[in-house]
């Protein structure tokens, strides 16, 4: 289980340096480089999910879209992602404020709750390794992607991931 977000730092008032960008600002005040370094490339938006029709509960697979690179945790066409994908969601502030599914690890998320980024993020960090290494990505837990995958099988692929249960 990931630690619990770190309370935010003092201030500039305080004689300290400024807080970082995602504690100062919303999801719509980011800038396209500051929106895109808060993933922190666990790729476990890039699952296949399961909606139980009765209950609206998603449920989490171990199955990857096809174009998730499973090693790398990274879209492998992400300019073109969704040309390629149709039903990819695209992630926008108006998106992360509607979507049940983000795990609860999701900068996006944390972002949007007004937490902090938990210390494996590579914002947090500084390496992009440190999300691997806290065993929060898909990195050697995915059976394969969607083309390898009957639907009948996906029932059969729901997973519990860290920091979900």
């Amino acid at each position: 289980m990931p630690a619990k977000p770190k309370p935010p730092p003092p201030g500039p008032e305080d004689g300290a340096p400024p807080a970082p960008f995602w504690r100062t600002k919303t999801l719509e005040t980011l800038t396209p480089q500051e929106w895109e370094s808060l993933c922190d490339g666990c790729g476990r938006c890039c699952l296949i999910k399961l909606e139980d029709e009765d209950t609206g509960e998603v449920h989490h697979t171990d199955i990857g879209c096809t174009l998730l690179d499973g090693r790398r945790c990274r879209c492998r066409d992400y300019a073109n992602r969704q040309k390629r994908v149709p039903d990819c969601v695209r992630l926008t502030p108006e998106a992360v404020r509607a979507l049940t599914w983000l795990p609860r690890t999701c900068a996006y998320r944390l972002v949007r709750d007004g937490q902090d980024l938990y210390p494996w993020h590579p914002l947090v960090s500084g390496r992009r390794a440190s999300v691997h290494e806290a065993g929060i990505s898909v990195r050697g837990r995915l059976s394969g992607n969607e083309e390898e995958f009957d639907d009948e099988e996906y029932p059969d692929r729901i997973v519990s991931w860290p920091g979900e249960s």
